[in-house]
């Protein structure tokens, strides 16, 4: 025992007498007008070294005492541990210098309480789901494999037998690549090894489309580890999947009323089509513009970035499968746009000069009211209204102005520093057309919607046709991404979300938005709009965004990691098609600019709702939209723009409770509208005889 005492003192020993105070020093750094650049450094004395850095910034590694990238305004904490573990927390703030980094460190906080509301867990909070992303094994592939690797690999030999305990840094096998180099791998972490491959087996083939396309064709091996280990940031957090609230208030409410509905976004997509194509339209009919204007405008206002830059987020955090998941989402949401615009139609208000009032304001607010609920009709009515102005500011107009101007900059680099300038230029095309109001803007977007979704479409397609030996592997990897999804992507639970979340924030169905542009077709049969706008979620979803995802699979670019979405996409394209990029940047500023001219009427709608109908009050809400689209090109935003884009998924929460309580009476509706279909008792336009 005498023994053992004396081992542990003279270990001890030089730690009491070497040990000094334990102190940190520090300083933050703001070394530009840019935001989120702020820098703060800290340097650890006394205490035993060596020191560990637990950053409440998520990003920066626990082996280090310096955060970059950091929020000016915004207070970031360190705890800081030595080798015995004393601990000492010290709090530090970048400081402001510009009015962009003021107003961006104030609604950073804005932001988190907002994100708080809309992505919070429930499941995990009543502790039936747990969303800690776990791992099993690990995986052992190809050393410096990229999904650009031109190259050959076959597993020569084994070092380790199957099943054999392996600790990191071990030799465990012996590949060869086309040149004949033999390369030898070393476990990665400790566990039991498992082999995937044999010997003389091909590893990897680059001109094996199968390998191409297969989500982790490059591994060999797996590490098993003795417990599930928890994946963390760099800072040590645990790394999460929630199912997040807004999620789940989007897609439960188009399942319900796809349920309540009878499956009519299926039974009614003929009639769609029929009733876009014209063949119902009643030029005497009340309205200002014809069904397909209707549903170009608010087709504009939801293909936009998220179709480009979003689905490519979405596929390579959820892989292949993502895309399965998001079809049906999709198709589910066309059952919540029926009834929003159905609904959006019968609670319209004509004025006698025939400017038409509708949207989710209306019958929010009259549609409960009839029903003895004139309170929260107003309510929620007025809330929706709030929410929708400053969604048009920032989600409808500064983040497309701003993404659109990267996107442009990135291709023609002669515009990069005169974002000035190109809002200035963009403001005045966007103000030449919403000038003129919905009637103007449904001519542009009938005009711009086809040919900028003809483009999209036609590349997208030859992409495909391009690599159609990929078909087999690719539709094999998105359903086994769907169903048989890792652990590291989250499980099925986890590319479930992750599609479903793409599918609803892209399509917008119960947001409530397109229900004002839809409000204003020249129909006397409310339902009859309900129908041309469960077409939406189809071109948007089911069409646009899944093209998106399989160019991104049929040309192996989902599995690329750290790439931006939208720099993902044009990459895919650009593979494949060497000049497509710059079509792809001017598609996207077409894409943004038509979803900044509707969102300019669905912002002034909203804007007339709490200020009153006059022409005085419209104009002054186009020149504020005019003015926030040169702000949108010339400055960065971060945090204003994010939360004005949670402001549009917020729009979910008066809407969808309204659409819940009208159900019965959209249903009674659609019952009656379909008797007089089937009775032949509508409108029909008359076929010129031949």
């Amino acid at each position: 025992m005498k023994k053992y005492l004396l081992a542990l003192f003279s270990t001890l020993l030089p730690i009491l007498i070497f040990a000094q105070d334990f102190d940190i020093k520090g300083e933050a750094f703001n070394p530009s007008d840019n935001i989120n650049d702020g820098i703060i450094r800290v340097t650890a004395s006394g205490g035993v070294p060596p020191y560990t850095y637990r950053w409440s910034n998520q990003s920066t590694p626990l082996s280090s005492n310096e955060a970059v990238g950091l929020t000016e305004g915004v207070p970031y904490s360190v705890v800081i541990t030595d080798a015995v573990g004393d601990t000492k927390t010290v709090v530090y703030t970048v400081k402001t210098q510009a009015i962009t980094e003021v107003f961006n460190g104030t609604m950073t906080p804005a932001v988190a309480t907002l994100g708080a509301v809309l992505f919070w867990d429930p499941f995990a909070t009543i502790g039936i789901y747990d969303p800690v992303v776990y791992a099993d094994v690990k995986q052992i592939g190809v050393p410096d494999w990229t999904n650009e690797v031109d190259d050959k690999f076959v597993l020569k030999k084994w070092l380790q037998p199957e099943g054999a305990r392996v600790s990191k840094d071990d030799p465990i096998a012996i590949i060869t690549d086309k040149a004949g180099n033999d390369i030898t791998v070393n476990a990665s972490a400790r566990g039991e090894l498992k082999h995937l491959t044999a010997e003389g087996q091909t590893i990897y083939n680059s001109e094996n489309q199968k390998h191409v396309i297969e989500q982790g064709a490059h591994y060999f091996g797996q590490i098993v580890y003795d417990k599930p280990l928890v994946l963390t940031h760099p800072n040590g957090d645990p790394l999460t999947k929630p199912i997040p609230f807004i999620v789940i208030w989007l897609v439960l409410g188009a399942l319900f009323f796809t349920l309540r509905m009878g499956f009519i976004n299926f039974r009614g997509f003929r009639h769609a089509i029929d009733l876009a194509r014209g063949k119902y339209d009643d030029p005497d009919a009340p309205g200002q513009v014809t069904h397909f204007q209707a549903l170009a405008t608010a087709v504009s206002g939801t293909v936009g970035l998220g179709n480009i830059a979003g689905v490519a987020v979405a596929v390579s955090l959820g892989g292949a499968g993502a895309t399965f998941w998001m079809i049906v989402c999709g198709l589910l949401g066309m059952s919540t746009k029926f009834v929003e615009c159905t609904l959006g139609v019968k609670y319209r208000d004509i004025l006698p000069d025939g400017r038409v009032f509708g949207g989710p304001m209306n019958y929010l607010r009259y549609g409960l009211e009839k029903r003895q609920m004139k309170g929260l009709g107003k309510v929620l009515a007025g809330l929706f209204a709030v929410l929708a102005v400053g969604a048009s500011f920032g989600g409808g107009n500064m983040f497309q102005a701003n993404q659109s101007f990267e996107q442009l900059a990135g291709q023609f680099p002669m515009l990069a520093g005169h974002g000035f300038w190109f809002g200035i230029v963009t403001a005045v095309l966007v103000g030449i057309v919403i000038i003129g109001g919905i009637s103007s803007i449904a001519r542009v977007t009938g005009k711009v919607v086809p040919i900028m979704a003809s483009i999209y479409i036609v590349a997208a397609l030859a992409v495909i046709i391009m690599n159609i030996q990929n078909v087999g592997p690719a539709f094999a990897a998105i359903y086994d991404g769907a169903f048989n999804a890792s652990a590291l992507k989250g499980g099925v639970i986890g590319v479930l979300v992750i599609g479903f979340q793409r599918a609803a924030f892209s399509n917008e169905a119960g947001v409530g938005s397109a229900a004002i542009a839809h409000s204003t077709a020249k129909t006397n049969n409310p339902p009859s709009e309900g129908f041309v706008a469960l077409l939406e979620p189809f071109i948007d979803t089911v069409v646009v965004c899944t093209l998106t995802a399989l160019v991104l699979i049929f040309t192996g670019m989902h599995e690329v990691e750290g790439m931006a979405g939208a720099q993902l996409t044009s990459d895919a394209f650009g593979s494949q098609i060497s000049w497509f990029p710059y079509i792809l940047a001017l598609a996207v500023f077409l894409f943004a600019f038509s979803t900044m001219i509707s969102w300019s009427y669905y912002g002034m709608r909203a804007w007339t709702y709490l200020f009153g109908k006059s022409k005085k009050i419209e104009f002054i809400y186009k020149m504020l939209f005019l003015v926030f689209v040169v702000i949108g090109a010339s400055v960065s935003l971060g945090a204003v723009l994010d939360f004005s884009d949670m402001m549009i998924l917020a729009m979910s929460f008066p809407n969808i409770i309204g659409l819940y309580i009208m159900s019965k009476e959209v249903k009674i509706d659609l019952d009656s509208y379909v008797k007089k279909l089937k009775a032949n008792l509508l409108y029909k336009r008359q076929e010129p005889h031949k």
